[in-house]
């Protein structure tokens, strides 16, 4: 268990997931960084630099040229051990699972040797203090990488977090993951829990854009990112990667929502 220290962090910190290879999403976020004065220290990634998207390799070149803190994701874990598969956490056969081994085997082709053994030493946790409090920044959940964690999740699965995290970590007040792709902040017995979002797709609701957080005095909040999505379906394309989330940097709606809660599907009876 690797565990990364950032120490005390109480400027504004930018917050932020699932760049899945997305490089004009990635390189979008990245100029709102510097544009609002972010220095790399302070712009967190909470992992999966690669899934989805075209552009695997000049992803990782992005985010390890600009600097900033980056959590390892399901995706980086199974790239540095040259595993078969990303690892995600879908059910076998469905359909999130059947996709993946489209755009999981391109990632596997394009990302070379150098970048697996970075990414074999990212941290599996971070921690840090922001005005005050404890937070921890984990991936999906310190029980396991590739957990799912909804706004709709019983308190009890945010609790089990929290206990073992401040077994690991030290008390924490705050945790920040990723992961499920889908922003949100959750209060659970006087504690927080904070989604970032995922640049690299939009949430399935309809929109192109994609999300992420700042974090300001201990405020947090949600932004909608814009990029140049149709650079970005282009690259889709002209890689043969068009078994279906192609169509979502175009409609803003997964190609499968079987990972899903029920009541966040769209078929959902209000």
């Amino acid at each position: 268990m690797k565990i990364l220290d950032l120490g005390v962090l109480d400027t504004p910190l930018l917050l932020f997931g699932g760049p899945y290879s997305n490089l004009q999403a990635s390189e979008a976020l990245l100029e709102f960084a510097r544009q609002e004065g972010f220095a790399p220290t302070n712009v967190i990634c909470t992992g999966d630099l690669v899934a989805y998207c075209a552009q695997p390799a000049e992803t990782i070149k992005l985010f390890r040229d600009f600097g900033g803190p980056i959590l390892a994701g399901n995706c980086e874990k199974q790239l540095a051990a040259n595993a078969l598969d990303c690892g995600c956490g879908f059910e076998d056969g469905t359909a999130c699972d059947l996709l993946s081994a489209g755009w999981y085997a391109h990632a596997n082709q394009q990302v070379g040797a150098e970048d697996r053994r970075w990414m074999a030493e990212l941290p599996d946790l971070m921690r840090f203090e922001h005005v005050g409090k404890t937070y921890g920044v984990v991936h999906g959940g310190a029980t396991a990488i590739n957990r799912f964690l909804w706004q709709m999740s019983p308190d009890s699965e945010f609790q089990e977090e929290f206990e073992l995290l401040s077994e690991l970590l030290g008390d924490v007040d705050t945790v920040v993951s990723g992961h499920s792709g889908i922003a949100f902040e959750r209060q659970v017995a006087g504690k927080t829990w904070i989604n970032a979002g995922a640049i690299g797709l939009p949430r399935n609701d309809g929109q192109r854009s994609t999300e992420f957080v700042t974090l300001t005095d201990g405020a947090v909040n949600f932004h909608c990112l814009q990029y140049n999505s149709a650079e970005a379906y282009t690259q889709m394309n002209a890689a043969g990667l068009t078994q279906g989330y192609h169509q979502t940097l175009k409609t803003g709606y997964w190609p499968s929502e079987d990972v899903l809660p029920p009541e966040m599907r769209r078929n959902a009876i209000p």
